[in-house]
């Protein structure tokens, strides 16, 4: 599946409040890798955006074959490939001055490392829902796939960066902000 294509210009969607109680009102904490729940929580109570779809990141390797694996990979020894399914969360956001300021916050997040996270769209979420931008933490080389086989010292550098990524995106989103407000 192709998740990567370059982000596109926020525009007006009349459909917003509507799709945003319907998504919300699907989702269960149970349906998000538990890593990443208390985040994906905090931004759905942010009245400017929604999450339609995360993934913590998970890496897959000899001995470690559970595709919702979680578990850090080992700091030490020599492993073969990693599989990596990457770590990604796609959120509509509103065409308002707080959406347009939270997306100026996302696109910040990449600086985190410019080769391995990027903003962007899929365009069969805009089909779906327009103003859908997803964050994703993979190599720039597989920025158009949803999975990678990585060297295991690559794996390493970009486990280190997806726990940066969720932490700096948890930091900001949890400020004083008083534009927080859930509708």
């Amino acid at each position: 599946m192709e998740t990567y294509t370059e982000p596109k210009e926020l525009v007006e969607n009349p459909m917003y409040h509507e799709q945003r109680r319907a998504v919300l009102s699907g989702l269960s904490d149970d349906m998000i890798d538990a890593p990443i729940v208390g985040i994906v929580n905090e931004l759905n109570r942010l009245p400017f955006c929604y999450t339609m779809q995360s993934c913590y990141g998970h890496f897959m390797y000899e001995g470690q074959t559970d595709p919702a694996n979680i578990e850090p990979l080992p700091a030490t020894g020599i492993i073969g490939p990693v599989h990596y399914r990457i770590a990604y969360i796609c959120f509509c956001i509103e065409n308002s001055s707080a959406g347009r300021g939270f997306l100026k916050i996302l696109q910040g997040l990449t600086d985190i490392d410019s080769d391995n996270v990027q903003l962007c769209c899929a365009e069969w979420f805009w089909e779906r829902h327009i103003n859908t931008y997803a964050l994703q933490v993979e190599p720039d080389r597989f920025k158009r796939q949803d999975t990678a086989e990585l060297y295991y010292e690559e794996a390493l550098r970009i486990e280190k960066i997806r726990n940066e990524f969720f932490g700096r995106l948890r930091s900001s989103v949890s400020g004083g902000n008083p534009d927080r407000r859930a509708d």
